[in-house]
């Protein structure tokens, strides 16, 4: 009976802590939806839609590991107000991303208490005052992003304390005073720009890139020296009073042969008889032009476009007026666009683009053809075609105008630019950086534009596609600018292949075919994934365009190398950036018939985002940054 008892007690007992153990981590995960609930009551936005009957873990932007909540991800969910204090009840909370929400305040203290967290995104919010000591209590931090927010006081040297520290990003906040000599073991992600920070860059941070410091009230490598100049000797060198000298004489015979002319003109003009009137006539009619050479102007180079076309629809030599395409508004004419003021937009491939605003308001872009080489018939049947073609991800084709010495045509004028001049253009604080939710919709954009050509036909195709012809909207949506224009150019020799886009099967820019246009597409893939114009891809004294970079990267097994540093901040979206990737290298195969169709491509990309969620958003650990990927060219 004895060990029967026994045995009674001890299943008695197992039965107990079984019990126990259940409400413990029961208590545990409601611990947790308390913290959760308390943030929902305390903030606005998406999170709202959470449903209270469920678990947890079954929430949007929730994620639990063994019924307790390890990551909380609400990116861009448009979070107001202020952070409550609660969140310090996540005790087993790893990765905590908040970014790109309108939250404000000062960071809750009770975060210090997260002892587990390793992740912490709080970038393009409004927090302000200053970042307070808790943070440094968090010895398993790994990536700490507080950019673009308003963080205001010095930077601690406290930081010293996160020993594991990977990513510390602090741009574009209030922040003042020096920088504390920081040393981080495993840093490599840095950045302080576009604060109010004073002195000299510790030595300790001098081999980052000088983008990292810039903005600020900052000296020492890699920014200018400190001390001004490496020279203490203010005196000048004999070097350079011989120079001052030598550029004294030359400015002197410089005045004195102006001086020459401008005798020998005035001598000339009294000597010379008066023009006939039929001469001033013809001299009237090209004084706009010439005008254009001598003073650059936009402005005069469009007004003289048009007065030149109405003195030869004057004189028969082409259509009288604009030909207008559709429904399109006639809200003006020939003569507004000879009153018009006008900018240069760029001058590409096919002629130089010009922003005209015209009297009533109204911007437009219109662009002079060169080099048009097809008689007048064909001209119109063709433009008509490319007139007609309609499509959301196409910039549409307003109006035409042709004439023996002029052709324009005009398009809505999008205010936002290029792709090429958003990827390109200067790093200041005014640049809008292209984040990955961005690209990726670029790429989806032009992809569904250039499909919907090639669905016109199977000998329709696009002939110039490049980056500074995908134009964009005020939402970043992509237009393909330029197409149809291809078949209007003369013949050229052999393409000269510097601009970086063109299949290595073309050979005459007239016939580009489908394909082509699918490997130009894939080298703008590139050029949105690494940030690199393909024409600044050299990397040795041969040249090695942008394709060929990027497989022999690849091939190595640094594909991390390869992207745009800007992607890099944003964590968790490798997976989808090495996608692309792959995809960008299908389509620069060498063989054409190795590419896949743009349907192929669009529907891939289409695949691609739809399928990447909240999760795309963040890195989960540090391990996960340090993955590698392989890919095989398939080229």
């Amino acid at each position: 009976m004895k060990p029967q008892t026994e045995k009674l007690a001890f299943l008695f007992l197992l039965v107990i802590l079984l019990f126990d153990s259940w409400s413990f981590v029961d208590s545990d995960l409601a611990s947790d939806r308390i913290a959760l609930e308390a943030l929902r009551k305390a903030v606005g936005g998406r999170s709202l839609l959470w449903n209270l009957s469920n678990s947890p873990c079954s929430w949007v932007g929730v994620f639990c590991e063994r019924d307790r909540v390890v990551g909380l991800r609400l990116p861009a969910m448009g979070l107001s107000g202020q952070l409550p204090i609660a969140l310090g009840n996540l005790t087993q909370l790893q990765t905590l991303s908040l970014r790109f929400n309108a939250l404000s305040g000062p960071i809750p203290a009770d975060i210090g208490s997260l002892a587990s967290l390793r992740n912490l995104y709080l970038q393009e919010n409004f927090f302000s005052g200053e970042i307070s000591g808790f943070l440094f209590n968090l010895q398993n931090l790994v990536r700490l992003d507080l950019a673009h927010n308003n963080f205001s006081g010095e930077i601690s040297p406290s930081f010293n304390n996160l020993t594991r520290l990977r990513t510390l990003y602090l741009e574009e906040n209030q922040l003042n005073g020096s920088i504390p000599d920081l040393n981080f073991p495993s840093l490599d992600q840095f950045n302080v720009s576009y604060n109010k920070l004073i002195g000299a860059v510790p030595q300790r941070l001098s081999g980052r890139p000088a983008t990292a410091f810039e903005g600020n009230s900052l000296c020492g490598k890699p920014l200018i020296p400190c001390n001004g100049t490496s020279n203490g000797n203010d005196k000048l060198s004999g070097g350079a009073i011989a120079g001052i000298a030598i550029g004294c004489v030359i400015g002197f015979l410089l005045i004195l042969m102006i001086l020459i002319f401008l005798c020998k003109r005035k001598r000339t003009k009294q000597g010379v008889a008066k023009d006939t009137q039929e001469r001033k006539q013809s001299e009237t009619e090209i004084a706009r032009e010439n005008v254009v050479a001598d003073r650059g102007t936009a402005s005069t180079g469009i007004a003289s476009a048009a007065a030149v076309a109405k003195s030869e629809s004057k004189r028969g030599g082409g259509t009288k007026n604009l030909v207008f395409f559709g429904n399109t508004s006639r809200v003006f004419d020939l003569e507004d666009l000879l009153r018009a003021s006008a900018e240069v937009l760029g001058k590409g491939t096919f002629g130089t683009t010009y922003k005209a605003t015209l009297e009533v308001g109204v911007a437009v872009a219109v662009k002079r053809l060169k080099d048009v080489t097809v008689t007048e018939k064909e001209f119109r049947g063709k433009i008509e075609s490319v007139g007609k073609i309609n499509h959301e991800n196409l910039v549409p084709l307003k109006a035409y105008y042709y004439n023996k010495d002029e052709k324009l045509l005009v398009y809505d004028y999008m205010p936002m630019g290029s792709l090429s001049a958003l990827l390109h253009g200067n790093s200041a604080a005014g640049r809008t950086p292209l984040n990955w939710e961005t690209r990726s919709g670029i790429a989806l954009g032009a992809a569904r534009g250039i499909t919907h050509l090639h669905s016109q036909g199977p000998t329709i195709s696009h002939g110039n596609i490049k980056s500074s012809n995908i134009l964009l909207t005020n939402s970043f949506e992509a237009r393909v600018s330029d197409f149809g224009l291809a078949n209007l150019a003369g013949p050229t020799p052999t393409p000269n292949r510097i601009d970086g886009y063109r299949a290595p099967e073309v050979t005459d820019a007239r016939k580009i075919s489908q394909k082509a246009d699918v490997y130009s597409f894939g080298v703008l893939l590139l050029e949105l994934l690494t940030g690199r114009a393909p024409t600044h891809s050299h990397l040795n004294d041969e040249g090695v365009d942008l394709p060929r970079w990027v497989q022999s990267v690849v091939k190595d097994e640094w594909t991390s190398e390869v992207f745009d540093l800007e992607l890099l901040r944003y964590q968790n979206v490798e997976e989808d950036m090495v996608q692309l990737l792959q995809l960008a290298i299908n389509c620069t195969a060498q063989y054409p018939d190795n590419r896949p169709s743009m349907e192929e491509v669009r529907n891939q990309i289409e695949q691609l985002c739809s399928h990447g969620g909240d999760t795309h958003q963040d890195i989960e650990d540090e391990k996960s940054s340090q993955q590698t990927y392989s890919i095989d060219s398939g080229a």
